[in-house]
């Protein structure tokens, strides 16, 4: 795991006014619910990890602290001087999609929207991934996405699964949050 800007901001470790209205109250919401143990807990995660040949950092692996979403193909390709590994994971803008750079030229495929779509990660190529969000999706698709990195397959799945959106709006707005965080689940925006 690595932290991210609602981490960061339910910790009082930013501004809130860079959020958006809904943001905000979500992340004063979340902060109002941690306890010490929980607050220690995600205190201790850092911006930016290595494992294996994987870099992940929630936003950027140009400076990750100044929350850049990686959108278009532009944005993907010019960081991969940023990190060191052959694949670099990141999420922040909840859209999920892959840019590569190798011997055949730079690539990005910029929409997974299938139920699965595979990556396979050939020799001689490095890859950025974005993994999509489980929560509050962005790219007009309600199901959770999330990636699995097959390391003995070479292989990156990002995975879309179907989850009880209704429910999670229900509790969204039984704790007092803004109708828009829970009506917005049942859209993907």
């Amino acid at each position: 795991m690595v932290a991210g800007n609602h981490e960061h901001a339910a910790l009082g470790l930013m501004d809130l006014r860079w959020f958006n209205p809904w943001a905000r109250a979500a992340a004063r919401w979340t902060g109002e619910q941690l306890d010490q143990g929980h607050r220690d807990y995600l205190s201790g995660l850092s911006l930016v990890r290595v494992i294996e040949d994987a870099t992940l950092v929630h936003a950027s692996p140009r400076n990750p602290d100044e929350w850049d979403y990686l959108i278009s193909p532009e944005d993907g390709l010019g960081v991969f001087g940023d990190f060191a590994t052959r694949l670099c994971f990141v999420g922040h803008s909840h859209l999920p999609g892959v840019w590569s750079v190798g011997s055949g030229g730079p690539d990005h495929a910029g929409r997974l929207d299938a139920p699965e779509a595979q990556v396979r990660l050939d020799d001689g190529r490095r890859y950025l991934i974005n993994v999509g969000s489980v929560g509050q999706p962005r790219d007009r698709d309600p199901r959770a996405c999330y990636a699995i990195w097959d390391r003995e397959a070479r292989s990156v799945a990002i995975r879309r699964v179907q989850y009880d959106h209704t429910a999670a709006a229900r509790k969204i707005l039984a704790a007092g949050l803004p109708r828009a965080l829970a009506e917005r689940l049942a859209h993907g925006a």
